[in-house]
């Protein structure tokens, strides 16, 4: 029985403590990153199909938001943002270039590095899958050497 108050009150303390840290986070002074989506899917592209796709990354702080890195997760992925600060309910637009050359699944991130007192790293990802050209001039197939001809 006493292991279940114990419990029981440690629980209680513990949500306590998530509901004081959430409303810190919504009254703390300075820059706070928001972006419209975590991932991004690409869905089935062709080969070499469009590479772009778009953040929009939102500073919902009361002072500047200073993107300082992003970094993909490979030399195949690479993001583009503007160096400015993000003003105060200002946002600004990170594009990411993957490289649809390379046929097969899309799994890549990008990580994020900024001056946001909510989250000074985020991790932005993208997915999908990039499709094989489809053979549709491929030459016949000839016999193996030695097999008969069908006629």
């Amino acid at each position: 029985m006493k292991k279940v108050v114990l419990f029981l009150a440690f629980a209680l303390v513990a949500s306590f403590s998530v509901n004081a840290q959430t409303k810190e986070v919504a009254t703390q002074n300075g820059p706070i990153i928001s972006v419209d989506k975590d991932v991004h899917d690409y869905g089935e592209i062709e080969k070499n199909g469009e590479p772009y796709c778009e953040f929009v990354i939102t500073n919902e702080g009361n002072e500047p938001l200073i993107i300082s890195n992003a970094k993909g997760s490979c030399g195949c992925t690479v993001p583009e943002w503007s160096k400015e600060p993000v003003m105060p309910g200002e946002s600004t637009i990170m594009k990411v270039k993957y490289d649809t050359k390379r046929v097969g699944p899309i799994n890549k991130s990008v990580t994020v590095s900024t001056n946001a007192v909510n989250a000074p790293t985020k991790v932005l990802r993208i997915k999908g899958k990039v499709l094989a050209p489809s053979s549709t001039n491929a030459p016949e197939k000839t016999p193996a050497a030695g097999a008969p001809v069908s006629k």
